[in-house]
């Protein structure tokens, strides 16, 4: 027996999931604040403020998967002697190391470089903000000659992406220095910032397998042997 994914399906089963994972997020943040003595042990675990739980390892598990699926690609593209084969390996490299980050919070210790206030309040925005407007421009090119599909898709799920992991990290930090971290508005700031991560990372994830089966035929999982 084998299984034929196609792109459609598995946009909508990893964004069901990318969708029951933020819901269960924002459950969880709002008993707490509303309800605090019932929250004890549901916080810890959904909430998307917390570190070290269930959203955080899917998020690094979407990443991960993010990576690979980009050094599959990348491989495919140098066995064909396709252009961009670098692009879509240094690619690959950025995403696992954005899933190791996500695991465990590497990006947090930037901050403890320079003490910053107000909208930079968590400063490391300011080198990861430089390090995107550089990335995005040294990509023009590589976006130009994928399939105009794959590209709007592609630049969609980068928008939300960014969006969320820097954009929203401006009023997020302005918040946390004015009225702290344990309080409705920051944790409903910092839920919609890490879904908008979510479902960026689940669009480009799903466009990536998209862009693989339509270059090298279509997904299947069968059992060993089976062809």
């Amino acid at each position: 027996m084998q299984l034929v994914f196609q792109e459609r399906s598995l946009r909508r089963a990893l964004l069901g999931a990318a969708g029951g994972v933020s819901l269960l997020g924002l459950a969880a943040e709002l008993l707490h604040q509303l309800v605090p003595s019932a929250s004890s042990p549901l916080l810890p675990f959904f909430s998307l403020s917390c570190e070290g739980n269930f959203p955080t390892w899917y998020a690094a598990l979407l990443l991960a998967g993010c990576g690979v699926t980009l050094l599959v690609i990348a491989a495919g593209a140098r066995q064909s002697g396709a252009r961009f084969g670098r692009h879509w390996s240094f690619l690959g490299a950025v995403f696992l190391y954005m899933s190791l980050d996500e695991a465990v919070e590497l990006h947090e210790h930037l901050g403890d470089l320079v003490e910053l206030h107000g909208l930079l309040y968590f400063s490391w925005v300011v080198p990861a903000g430089a390090g995107v407007v550089l990335v995005g421009a040294a990509y023009l090119r590589f976006l130009g000659h994928l399939p105009p599909g794959t590209r709007w898709r592609f630049v969609l799920a980068g928008t939300l992406y960014v969006g969320g992991a820097l954009v929203l990290e401006l009023p997020l930090g302005w918040w946390a220095e004015r009225a702290g971290r344990d309080n409705l508005v920051y944790g409903l700031i910092d839920w919609a910032e890490e879904t908008l991560e979510l479902v960026g990372a689940t669009l480009f994830l799903a466009s990536l397998l998209g862009y693989l089966g339509k270059t090298h035929g279509e997904l299947r999982l069968a059992p060993p042997g089976e062809r």
